[in-house]
């Protein structure tokens, strides 16, 4: 019997998170849940348990050091080493330069960036053990800049780059680190985004997809494919890559 491989997937609650969890799951893998607070996993633990997978719901704050070490710590005991990391946690603080508040900047930065490098490195120790490892992080199409997303553009943005050094340090332990950049999702994020500028969401999907080439809006599901890839055995000799997952190029 092959070994099950153990992933973590960060903001794993709802959206791309749950989507990727799901996904993972179907691929074999046993999946640590990982969310602010415990109770918002037990619906994507559920699903994976009743369709015959193996999943463990766990609530930590990302950006918090002993939280993270904590959580990971308990997913090795409980489920077993982990040696793959999906960090997908993240917020919107949008708002233009002007009126964007220093809480706002830090706590985008703290989430997407910070988390991300907390996470990598608690659970680095378990994958240069096991001299094998997939990190993916979910950039965005925001991370080449949009309007009222300085926080939010500068942290996806700085993932790339996180994700081609992690490439390059721990390639020689059998890791790799790749990042997948969406572009429109329909998730419960973009909903209030569409809330926020005012604008119906199947309005809002609709003004979207006008601009895509592929002629609809994303779904999670779409994100999740992507991420399977990233996080299989097979993509051994894939490292330090970005994939938009846009439904076109992305300049």
């Amino acid at each position: 019997m092959t070994h099950t491989r153990v992933a973590i997937v960060t903001g794993g609650a709802r959206g791309i998170g749950a989507a990727v969890c799901r996904r993972l799951a179907s691929d074999g893998m046993a999946v640590a849940v990982i969310d602010l607070d415990a109770a918002t996993c037990k619906a994507v633990v559920d699903e994976i348990e009743t369709a015959g997978g193996t999943a463990l719901g766990v609530g930590a704050d990302v950006a918090d050091e002993s939280a993270v070490d904590q959580a990971v710590r308990r997913v090795a005991d409980e489920l077993g080493a982990p040696t793959v990391l999906v960090n997908n946690a993240g917020v919107l603080r949008d708002n233009l330069l002007f009126r964007m508040s220093t809480d706002d900047w830090d706590s985008v930065m703290n989430v997407h960036l910070r988390g991300a490098f907390l996470m990598s490195r608690a659970v680095q120790k378990h994958m240069t053990e096991a001299a094998y490892g997939r990190i993916v992080n979910l950039s965005s199409t925001s991370a080449a800049g949009n309007r009222g997303q300085a926080n939010y553009a500068a942290a996806k943005a700085g993932l790339q780059g996180f994700t081609k050094t992690l490439s390059i340090e721990l390639g020689k332990f059998g890791v790799t680190a790749n990042a997948v950049a969406p572009g429109f999702i329909e998730t419960e994020m973009t909903a209030a985004t569409a809330e926020r500028v005012g604008v119906p969401f199947e309005e809002f999907k609709a003004s979207a997809a006008a601009q895509i080439p592929v002629a609809r809006t994303g779904r999670p599901d779409d994100v999740a494919h992507a991420v399977s890839f990233f996080a299989s055995e097979e993509a051994g000799f894939v490292s330090g890559q970005v994939l938009y997952v846009a439904g076109g190029p992305v300049a």
